[in-house]
């Protein structure tokens, strides 16, 4: 706490040398506080430069070797897509590379006027061509292509240059507009034509009822629909906010720290709590920005989404439409902005245009829902192969909850234990722990968790800033489960599950099996601080001043290493359909690096071991004979190759060419066959109704599909002839 009392000191002793004026109020002749001398950007410029410098993991300095890498940042932020500033703009920005810490400290942020100066001029410019190409018809027999990858891109030298890469962005959005609006008429032709069977109409009155728009027609009802929607779009950024400029500002200064430090705005702040784990009304999807882009993080179990089975991890939202009406952009949109779109009442519609990692372009139709938190909770069942003669438990831990504000409310590790001494009566010789998509949550449950398998011993390590690690062990003295335990993890994995499978590898206490080369990496902890607290009395005049969240700690794994960055490496690798997606610690702009501590003594598992290299061995020869696995590893191969070949070509017929491969290839890759020799005796949900009933045949349809689930089961035979 010194460091925090150190930072009160210093950011009330700044604003206290602030002075306010006060006057008299005119009516009631009393004195009142007016307007302080100082801005609010100067109060929350030195709030935060204290508040990062002192508090943070790193304790980087915010000098000029810092104002260059957030000016970088700043730059991606303002135009990711490489769309609006020209190279002569860029160059205007760069005057400011060693000024962005000036610039937080002073509060002027004239880098914040200078852009939307710039941008006055640009947006228009482009508002205005880009509406008068789309008065005019596209030639989509024309032979070009556009790069889509922003990354790929430079910033052009031209203003004629810029135009010609928005008249291409514009023809590829009308492009696919009009396959939209074909493949919704072929649709509804179909739909009539069955009804027209069924009731046996008129055939004539179906068919003049079902009259196909031609090519023209289409076409034009595409680009009308494209302007309609760009309007929107430049009405947005022409008209955007202080708060929203500055947002990119002070978030290009915290990004530098790391990926996960972040300075939320006053504004509906707690709409970037996204993580839709309570009782919340909306689709159940947990989002984050992506330069120009909003991506899906995360479906939440239990949740809209998760029933639709349509929207998926990795999936760009492009625009939003309310049940009927017309869409809306949400590329360029603030996330906050995009969440109030996407969010509403129980029972509304909310329509989803979204393009797949595979570069398809979907829309896909979500009914809003409360967001059930039981989907959340600790599922375990009981997996039998009598084929096999194995009769193993299966624990599925969505994440690690746990009510801080309530000492009898519900946790995952005290779940877990439920599970496994309902499971032990059930006469299951292995457990299966399976954390897969586990994006982590409560440290106190990692060690709870981790501890029901050994007698007692160090489970994480956790150190600050002061090099000072904290040993979190478990002291119990119990072993709830002595039998052999497999836990699943995948790119998806991080932070709390990454603790507990790396304390079972350490221990030797379980053979860890993944679909990934290494989980998430995510080895930090962050804390959320409210600026208001740090304001003085004289600059609280300017409340609210948004939250800090920012970066504290890092955890260690009891060998020394840490979780951050490399994450856990499996024992055994299965193909996982997920491995052409660039995810992870290791893809994010100053990330923290990986780094070692001291190991602690700790006593390894020794009632049995695993055989790991005779058990690879074995599942290596099993990989190669099953389709299932095969299917999985084609998929990711040519989803790899579709996704570095970003460049799209513009005619119609390689349009409808890259769309049928696109969809046609999906169908292939899909395997929703069961292996009939599982068999599911036991869940420990009841069931309440029809909905219920329905989640329990998916939930069990999921166990019974799952290639990783039956080679896990052939594992613990080889484990159980040891």
């Amino acid at each position: 706490m010194r460091v925090l009392l150190l930072l009160i000191f210093s950011l009330c002793a700044f604003s206290q040398g602030l002075s306010t004026k006060e006057d008299k109020d005119p009516i009631l002749g009393s004195l009142i506080s007016a307007k302080p001398d100082f801005s609010k950007e100067q109060v929350l410029g030195s709030i935060l430069k204290g508040a990062l410098e002192n508090m943070h993991l790193t304790k980087k300095k915010v000098n000029n070797s810092f104002s260059k890498k957030s000016l970088k940042l700043y730059i991606e932020r303002v135009d990711y897509g490489k769309q609006f500033l020209l190279q002569e703009d860029i160059k205007e920005l760069r005057k400011f590379n060693e000024q962005m810490d000036d610039e937080l400290s002073n509060g002027k942020l004239l880098i914040v006027d200078k852009t939307k100066e710039i941008l006055k001029k640009r947006i228009p410019m482009i508002q205005q061509y880009v509406l008068r190409v789309l008065k005019k018809p596209f030639n989509l027999k024309k032979g070009e292509s556009l790069e889509t990858d922003p990354k790929k891109r430079d910033f052009v030298s031209s203003k004629s240059a810029l135009k010609e890469r928005w008249r291409k962005m514009v023809k590829l959005d009308t492009l696919t507009q009009y396959l939209e609006l074909k493949d919704e008429q072929e649709a509804e032709v179909k739909d009539e034509a069955e009804k027209a069977k069924t009731a046996k109409k008129d055939k004539k009155k179906i068919k003049k009822k079902t009259k196909q728009l031609t090519h023209k027609q289409l076409e034009k009802k595409a680009r009308e629909k494209v302007l309609k929607r760009y309007t929107k779009v430049f009405k947005r950024l022409i008209d955007e906010k202080r708060n929203s400029r500055l947002d990119k500002f002070y978030n290009a200064i915290a990004k530098v720290y790391d990926p996960h430090t972040q300075y939320l705005i006053p504004d509906d702040k707690e709409d970037f709590d996204i993580e839709m784990s309570g009782k919340l009304e909306g689709i159940g999807a947990s989002l984050r920005e992506e330069g120009s882009y909003i991506k899906v993080e995360k479906i939440i179990p239990g949740s809209a989404s998760w029933k639709g089975k349509e929207l998926a991890a990795e999936d760009v939202i492009l625009a939003v439409a309310q049940a009927k009406g017309e869409k809306v952009s949400i590329v360029d949109m603030s996330i906050r902005d995009a969440v109030k779109l996407i969010r509403g009442p129980k029972g509304t519609v909310v329509k989803l245009t979204v393009k797949k990692p595979d570069g398809q372009i979907k829309v896909i139709s979500i009914v809003r829902d409360e967001v059930v938190i039981e989907e959340s909770y600790v599922k375990h069942s009981v997996l039998e192969n009598k084929k096999l003669g194995v009769k193993i438990g299966y624990i599925n831990v969505p994440k690690f909850y746990r009510d801080f504000n309530d000492s009898n409310g519900r946790n995952c590790s005290d779940d877990v234990k439920k599970s496994i001494i309902e499971l032990k009566k059930d006469k299951v010789t292995g457990i299966i722990l399976d954390l897969r998509n586990n994006g982590g949550g409560a440290l106190t449950d990692a060690k709870l968790m981790g501890g029901l398998f050994i007698k007692k011993g160090p489970i994480v390590q956790v150190k600050d800033s002061t090099n000072r690690a904290d040993i979190l062990a478990d002291t119990d003295g119990k072993v709830y489960f002595k039998g052999p335990l497999i836990v699943l993890v995948n790119r998806f994995s991080a932070s709390a599950s990454e603790i507990v499978a790396a304390a079972m590898q350490d221990y030797g206490r379980a053979l860890i099996v993944g679909t990934s080369e290494q989980t998430h990496g995510k080895g930090t902890v962050q804390a959320v601080v409210n600026l208001d607290g740090y304001a003085s009395p004289g600059a609280k005049f300017y409340a609210p001043y948004g939250a800090l969240k920012l970066t504290i700690q890092m955890f260690y794994r009891i060998n020394g290493a840490s979780t951050q960055f490399k994450g856990v490496t499996p024992d055994i690798v299965l193909p996982g359909p997920l491995e052409y997606i660039d995810s992870g610690e290791s893809t994010l702009d100053y990330a923290i690096p990986y780094n070692e501590v001291k190991p602690v003594a700790f006593k390894k598992w020794d009632d049995f071991s695993y055989d790991v290299d005779e058990l690879e061995d074995k599942s290596e020869d099993r990989v190669e004979k099953s389709k299932k696995f095969q299917k999985i590893k084609e998929s990711v191969a040519w989803y790899k190759k579709r996704k570095e070949d970003s460049e799209r070509s513009l005619t119609l017929k390689d349009m409808v060419e890259f769309q049928k491969e696109a969809k046609a290839k999906s169908e292939s890759f899909k395997d929703e066959s069961e292996y009939e020799d599982i068999i599911v005796t036991h869940t420990n949900n009841k069931i309440r109704d029809e909905v219920e009933k329905e989640k329990r045949a998916e939930f069990v349809k999921g166990l019974r599909s799952d290639p990783v689930i039956n080679e896990v089961l052939y594992m613990f035979k080889d484990i159980g002839k040891k």
